[in-house]
């Protein structure tokens, strides 16, 4: 398969502000592609060679990428910085430095998908002493048979900047018109991607083996599955209400939420993002060996301790475990502990589609004897009153807990999916006034005074889950400090595009624009009506969204969310209409 049809696609969908426009470009190519490559096809499209928790990236250095292009294009190396200084992205450098070279019409091998794929692959690959240089060379292998256009795309891809947008239910949505021609069986291809969480062989069974098979997929020891999430309540009598007068309720820890995987003595750990994390905690992986079982998987929430005292810890402490070198001291200065709260599979068996309640007794047995001290299972239990809930609370958040997690007994485990199943009430929710947001950056104005040369204040945008969308609810400039400033301005500048994104809806005119990729969490006084935001726009009053009054961010970044995992529009108006429930006057704001 040419390249240059990869590169046709890519160049119209960074064109569209669209996103119909996106997925119609995304089934005409799928169309087009052979069967046997539509798994790596695939992959590229979301800026990746594998499913994430395979952990491999292509790990080229900077420095080295911009030698590539020079020697690709005959430049010397000061003039190639010069035009990245100028461009700010080395894969517009590389299209910039090739056009002027006129390389066009100087191709010595054929540019395939197969060529580019593999030689991709090969840099992934390459380790150790010298892999840098090795690396180097495949990069200018593919350079100096690459069109301008061609070359702009490899070294996007190769240094990560590809910032097409992609989300996975775009994909599944032109993968479902692309081989059925009914976008409707896309719950069908989401379901087998919620176990499998690899959207390539998903859509390489579809294509070969086509719907019924894609059906069968099942639950594959050292395949993550996509968590299930919870709804937000805004106190123990609306929670008691959604669970039918009696529930579980756990402790909300304060952590990282955890998969393990094991199978005899292998152990992996992956994130809530899906991602291998078993390096970052050798201890906890050390310690799952001890669990009585010889193949399972578990969900659990590991949380920084006192070794002192035994307390927990805030999240900000596991950050220091998230390194490549210096885990051995990072386990002994930031001892931890996980608690677990689920068994998703056992002994050769899915236990998805057992009840809770059922579940919880199987993980209780299964950890009964013999496990580690360093594995605990979450304090629970079973509440038929309000006021049980709130007495439980109270402990949960005298023990260090951020507050309760409240689950139907008779729930099943909905990979993937987020319901009224599971809700949980934290400490901030109990006051209407003071409520939580998980939000994407979507754009950002330029900084005044002693922010110049920074970000002055961040665009903010919610989850619309029915359309796919960024719906933007907020702008905030508080809550900052100046190394989160530094930050902010470093992080994105990986995500800046030219225009607004295909995916991300709002009224207001930004400086920046971003590729909707970072999550942050974000505290505000209210919620109130908004001309110019539009997550849930209509919904309330027509012509209005709704927007956060005096927004502030809290300092936590949400390195652990994927974008599609922030706080949803829905989530947005239930939040609203409970503040009217106390305080039933509406606010207008005009300019948040």
């Amino acid at each position: 398969m040419d390249f240059s049809l990869l590169v046709e696609t890519f160049e119209q969908m960074e064109q569209t502000s669209s996103r119909l426009a996106l997925t119609d470009h995304l089934v005409q190519l799928f169309k087009k592609t052979p069967v046997d490559l539509i798994d790596k096809i695939t992959y590229l499209i979301q800026g990746k060679l594998y499913p994430d928790y395979e952990g491999i990236e292509m790990g080229l250095a900077e420095r080295m990428a911009l030698r590539a292009i020079a020697n690709s294009s005959g430049k010397n190396l000061s003039k190639i910085e010069a035009i990245y200084r100028e461009t700010g992205d080395i894969g517009d450098t590389a299209g910039k430095a090739m056009t002027s070279k006129g390389q066009e019409t100087l191709f010595s091998e054929s540019m395939t998908v197969e060529r580019v794929y593999n030689t991709f692959d090969k840099i992934a690959r390459t380790t150790g002493p010298g892999s840098q240089d090795t690396k180097l060379r495949y990069v200018s292998s593919l350079l100096n048979d690459a069109s301008p256009r061609e070359g702009r795309y490899i070294m996007k891809f190769v240094m990560g900047s590809l910032r097409l947008g992609i989300a996975d239910y775009t994909v599944l949505d032109a993968l479902a018109l692309a081989f059925t021609g009914d976008k409707a069986n896309r719950q069908i291809l989401e379901n087998a991607y919620n176990v499998s969480s690899d959207l390539g062989a998903v859509a390489k069974l579809l294509a070969s083996k086509g719907l019924e098979a894609v059906k069968s997929l099942q639950i594959t020891l050292f395949k993550p599955i996509r968590p299930m999430l919870a709804e937000r309540v805004i106190n123990a009598g609306e929670a008691m209400e959604r669970m039918e007068g009696k529930a579980a309720v756990e402790y909300k820890l304060d952590g990282e939420r955890v998969q393990i995987h094991k199978a005899h003595d292998r152990v992996e750990l992956f994130s809530r993002r899906l991602e291998k994390i078993t390096n970052h905690y050798p201890d906890v992986t050390k310690a799952s060996t001890s669990i009585k079982a010889k193949e399972a998987i578990l969900e659990g929430e590991v949380v920084a301790v006192n070794q002192q005292t035994g307390e927990y810890l805030p999240f900000q402490e596991l950050m220091h475990r998230r390194r490549k070198h210096g885990v051995k001291e990072a386990v002994e200065s930031y001892p931890v502990v996980i608690n677990l709260f689920d068994i998703l599979y056992l002994d050769g068996k899915g236990k998805i589609d057992l009840s809770y309640q059922d579940r919880r007794k199987l993980l209780t047995r299964v950890l009964k004897n013999g496990t580690d001290q360093m594995i605990n299972i979450v304090p629970q239990m079973v509440a038929t009153k309000v006021e049980e809930i709130e007495q439980f609370m109270a402990s949960a958040i005298e023990n260090g807990c951020e507050g309760v997690m409240i689950k139907h007994l008779s729930s099943t485990y909905r990979a993937g999916a987020r319901g009224y199943a599971w809700v949980k009430l934290k400490r901030e929710y109990q006051n209407e006034l003071a409520d939580t947001l998980d939000l994407v950056i979507v754009g950002a104005l330029h900084g005044r005074g002693r922010r110049v040369g920074k970000y002055g204040a961040l665009l903010l945008a919610s989850y619309d889950h029915n359309e796919d969308m960024f719906r933007s609810v907020s702008k905030v400039g508080t809550g900052f400090t100046d190394e989160h400033l530094e930050q902010f301005y470093k992080e994105l500048e990986k995500h800046i595009i030219h225009q607004r994104h295909a995916r991300v809806d709002t009224g207001m005119e930004m400086d920046v624009w971003f590729e909707p990729k970072m999550v942050i969490e974000v505290i505000a006084s209210e919620i109130t009506l908004s001309p110019s935001h539009t997550a849930a726009k209509n919904a309330i009053r027509e012509g209005y969204g709704l927007a956060l009054r005096f927004p502030k961010f809290t300092g936590r970044i949400r390195d652990d969310k994927e974008p599609e995992d922030a706080t949803t529009v829905e989530e947005v108006i239930a939040m609203y209409k409970r503040q009217l429930k106390v305080r039933p006057e509406t606010r207008t704001e005009t300019d948040v």
